[in-house]
């Protein structure tokens, strides 16, 4: 059986190169974790797409069905998931994120030394 919110956070990964599911909006995040998350990616200027799951419980709870993945924020990259906070940020710590960027030709500044 077909779940109406599981098809639509489908067509938002397949549609956006890079989408954030996370508890507010890059521009207002509402945890310390999503807004993380979005801080790394607006500083290497990503172009991401941000998905607000506080904005209904069944988008909240359907992303954790859809990955299998129990927390908020969750990065997609390419129709990919990536992961939440903790492994983005040691991602990003360790070269791998922007090596992931580079390959899926996702356009982002290479960090400062």
């Amino acid at each position: 059986m077909s779940n109406p919110v599981h098809d639509w956070i489908d067509s938002v990964v397949k549609s956006n190169d890079v989408v954030l599911f996370m508890k507010g909006t890059k521009e207002q995040p509402m945890c310390g974790f999503s807004g993380r998350v979005a801080q790394i990616l607006q500083y290497l200027d990503v172009p991401f797409t941000d998905v607000n799951v506080l904005a209904s419980d069944e988008l909240r709870q359907g992303i954790k069905e859809y990955t299998n993945w129990p927390t908020i924020p969750q990065l997609y990259v390419k129709g990919e998931f990536i992961g939440g906070c903790d492994i983005v940020t040691e991602m990003f710590q360790n070269g791998e994120l922007v090596k992931l960027l580079s390959d899926k030709g996702i356009p982002h500044r290479a960090p400062t030394a």
